[in-house]
């Protein structure tokens, strides 16, 4: 039988390429690169009142530094690099990503002022564009669809393990050394594990794991990329994209699913970018206690919402598919009411341990959310069905989140600054929205939220009064955001199974 003949006769069954083994291997590592991508973005959250008081920053420019300067090529080039991941190498893209982020990471603790810092956070941004897309991609090739769902939270079990490696190192070497030295430390060891997971990790066959779908060698997609006419090449991404963003927005349950993962990472984006420096400004803490303490409590609940969520989702959904929406929309309902109380208590062990409880249900989001968003789309447009709801979600949640809530928390400290004593959200907000001239400006009498040295003591009272409550009104504010996400994974409930349902029914159909 000749070479053509074999490629046009499919086989009678599909064989195994990779040993279950070697499957949790790869898995372990894209949860590594995803962890080092979670420790190199989140740090700045941890050691944020540091470079605060460092450079003389305001909250919003700390915003900044966590979330729009980060996201903004990070979203922006995860679409080209997602259409380069449909056809090259996969592996070779995350390894390359490695070595930008984590050098850009290490160069943040060269950074001498605010612009210097923020042109280093565009860099870290630069270079984490290329994970998710074709890591997603690449677990999808890996495991069949009833287990996506489990795959992917192992995968975004990076986010809660990284962002716990980040605060609990971070503080450490913060404290211990200073800001600069603990970005060049967390940011150097990503360069050895691009070269283990270059080394280390194969790239699949397309659809391998796809029970419909005959394999196709990734080589045989770039051969018949390349017989297109060079002046379709744009029409044809302009398609591939516009299919794309069908499949995620022009459904009502998939694109409730989609509201729901971007309100929520809005609140936690802009949350986490302020708790560890709402508990050293509110109870005098020290970076490394900070770091500790919140990083493992916050870290284990987090964690383990993230692996139950993929794991119950893919569990209960052999029942019905709504859990995948279920899961997130009941696990943020008790969620919410939980944070808003940890965030109102007088003494910060109280607040530790009931921030123990809350991640454990609000973290159940991801795993189902990127199931779905996998599941409704072709084999071959996986890395950009990732980077199209990252574009999304990030604009966002990474780029608005931590701006809002640190934009939010310079006005309730203004607020307090000149009405002293007026502690509840709502009166606040409404002295804010109403404005007028201020006669005091806490950003010039507080610099980097504190009175200069030698100030009277009243005056570094207010100070830190009002930053205190501006933060804490900053982070209540923001939590609203969980209950509103939550409702939109409850709209999505009623109709995601019937949409999946759909998407395999046309699948069949076309491989007939």
């Amino acid at each position: 039988m000749t070479d053509t003949a074999q490629a046009a006769s499919p086989p009678a069954a599909k064989k195994p390429v990779f040993s279950q083994g070697y499957k949790t291997l790869v898995l372990a590592f894209l949860l590594l690169a995803y962890t080092f991508n979670f420790i190199d973005r989140t740090i700045i959250a941890t050691i944020g009142q540091a470079i605060k008081i460092d450079l003389k920053l305001t909250d919003t420019q700390l915003g900044l530094l966590g979330g729009l300067s980060f996201a903004v090529l990070y979203t922006l080039l995860g679409i080209p690099i997602a259409r380069l991941a449909e056809r090259w190498n996969r592996v070779t893209i995350i390894s390359l990503a490695l070595v930008v982020w984590s050098g850009f990471t290490v160069a943040c603790g060269f950074a001498g002022n605010f612009v210097s810092l923020l042109a280093m956070r565009v860099g870290v941004g630069v270079g984490e564009a290329g994970c998710s897309p074709p890591s997603h991609s690449l677990i999808s090739d890996y495991f069949e669809p009833k287990r996506r769902a489990s795959a992917l939270s192992i995968y975004a079990f990076g986010i809660p393990l990284g962002a716990m490696i980040g605060a609990v190192a971070g503080g450490w070497l913060a404290k211990t050394y200073g800001w600069r030295v603990a970005f060049m430390v967390v940011g150097a060891p990503g360069v050895i594990l691009a070269l283990l997971v270059k080394l280390l990790v194969k790239e699949p066959p397309r659809g391998h794991s796809d029970p419909v779908e005959r394999p196709a060698l990734p080589e045989d997609v770039t051969a018949g990329a390349a017989q297109a006419p060079a002046g379709a090449w744009l029409w044809t991404e302009m398609k591939e994209l516009g299919a794309v963003t069908a499949d995620l927005f022009s459904h009502w349950p998939v694109l409730n699913m989609v509201l729901g993962v971007t309100l929520t990472s809005f609140a936690g984006y802009g949350v986490g970018q302020f708790y560890a420096p709402y508990f050293i400004r509110a109870f005098g803490l020290d970076y490394a206690t900070v770091g500790l303490v919140f990083g493992l409590v916050l870290g284990f609940a987090s964690g383990v919402g993230t692996l139950a969520g993929g794991f119950v989702s893919d569990w209960a959904s052999k029942h019905n598919a709504r859990w995948y929406a279920l899961t997130p929309a009941i696990g943020l309902a008790i969620a919410t009411p939980i944070y808003i109380l940890a965030y109102r208590q007088p003494d910060w062990r109280v607040a530790a341990l009931i921030l123990l409880i809350p991640g454990i249900f609000h973290y159940t989001y991801l795993g189902p959310t990127f199931g779905v968003v996998q599941n409704v789309v072709e084999t071959r447009r996986r890395a950009t069905a990732t980077a199209v709801l990252f574009l999304f979600l990030n604009i966002i949640a990474l780029g608005g989140g931590p701006l809002f809530t640190g934009w939010m928390i310079d006005q309730f400290a203004q607020f307090d600054f000149t009405h002293a004593g007026e502690r509840h959200i709502l009166p606040a907000l409404r002295g804010i929205a109403a404005g007028g001239p201020a006669t005091e400006h806490f950003a010039a009498l507080c610099p980097g939220g504190a009175a200069p040295k030698g100030a009277p003591a009243a005056q570094a009272a207010r100070c830190r009064e009002a930053l205190v409550a501006g933060t804490r009104q900053g982070i209540l504010l923001t939590i609203g955001f969980y209950a509103w996400g939550g409702f939109h994974y409850l709209l999505a409930s009623f109709g995601i199974a019937r949409r999946l349902e759909t998407v395999a029914a046309e699948r069949r159909a076309r491989e007939a």
